[in-house]
């Protein structure tokens, strides 16, 4: 599924119009990078959370001329699922 249909799907679900699937989608992900940008997380009770956690640098390895390389630090979003989304795909 991508944003497209979901957009769809989400219009038909709750009755409304194409363009007020769209609104709601952009403000969800909009508020959702925002939290996520300010260091926060968000939680949807039975679905799941996303967070964001810091990866340290590291020194990987070039993986066709075997040389190290310096692979500097980042902020990574990770998503745990909560039980009701766990339980349904099970």
């Amino acid at each position: 599924m991508n944003k497209s249909d979901l957009i769809d799907a989400m219009a038909a679900d709750a009755g409304i119009s194409k363009a007020a699937a769209k609104a709601a989608l952009d403000s969800l992900t909009t508020n959702v990078t925002s939290t996520l940008k300010k260091g926060g997380k968000v939680a949807l009770v039975g679905w799941g959370t996303w967070s964001v956690s810091e990866r340290a640098a590291r020194t990987g390895r070039n993986p066709q001329t075997g040389k190290e390389i310096k692979i500097a630090a980042k902020n990574v979003v990770k998503f745990k699922a909560g039980a009701g989304l766990s339980d349904s795909v099970n």
